[in-house]
């Protein structure tokens, strides 16, 4: 890519990660590889089954793994996942210095400032010291102003209906 962009999916409503996800599958068929860190999630999901499929172009890693959603876990074992988050943030700026990928998605970033686990001004940075040729998606609810500023596409996700609200629970395959 001779110039590579911010793009910031965000809002209340189901999509954000499915749109990265999206995005990723069409990079990998212009020939391009992903890498996408997705944060505090542990849970099975498709995303996780699938992407070997995709001849090593797209590879998927998961920072502060968490099998727990965040409002369960203890005080104690949100210390742990942000220390480790730490030591794993790493992975991230030597993906950017090495130029690893073409295109790198930082799913559910937005949860991570929310965590405290970073703050804005430590993502502002990070994504900065992108190389030009890179692209980079952030996605997650409540994305802070200053992100939102520095990203050149911004996509607000919004819920109008959801059948999650008339008692279905998350399926296989559609939701995770």
């Amino acid at each position: 890519m001779k110039k590579g962009y911010i793009q910031l999916y965000t809002g209340d409503g189901k999509g954000k990660t499915t749109a990265a996800l999206g995005l990723g599958l069409r990079a990998v068929g212009r020939g391009y590889t992903v890498w996408m860190f997705q944060f505090l999630k542990g849970m099975a999901s498709g995303e996780l089954d699938s992407t070997p499929y995709l001849d090593g172009r797209f590879r998927l890693f998961r920072l502060a793994e968490t099998n727990k959603f965040f409002s369960a876990l203890s005080e104690a074992e949100k210390e742990e996942l942000k220390a480790q988050l730490r030591e794993e943030l790493q992975q991230i700026k030597e993906a950017m210095q090495r130029e690893a990928c073409d295109l790198l998605i930082l799913d559910e970033i937005m949860g991570v400032i929310h965590a405290g686990f970073l703050n804005t001004a430590e993502v502002c940075a990070l994504i900065e010291s992108k190389p030009p040729g890179m692209e980079v998606v952030l996605t997650g609810r409540d994305a802070p102003r200053e992100l939102l500023a520095k990203a050149d596409l911004v996509t607000e996700m919004r819920c109008v209906k959801h059948y999650y609200y008339d008692g279905v629970p998350a399926r296989a395959g559609i939701e995770h």
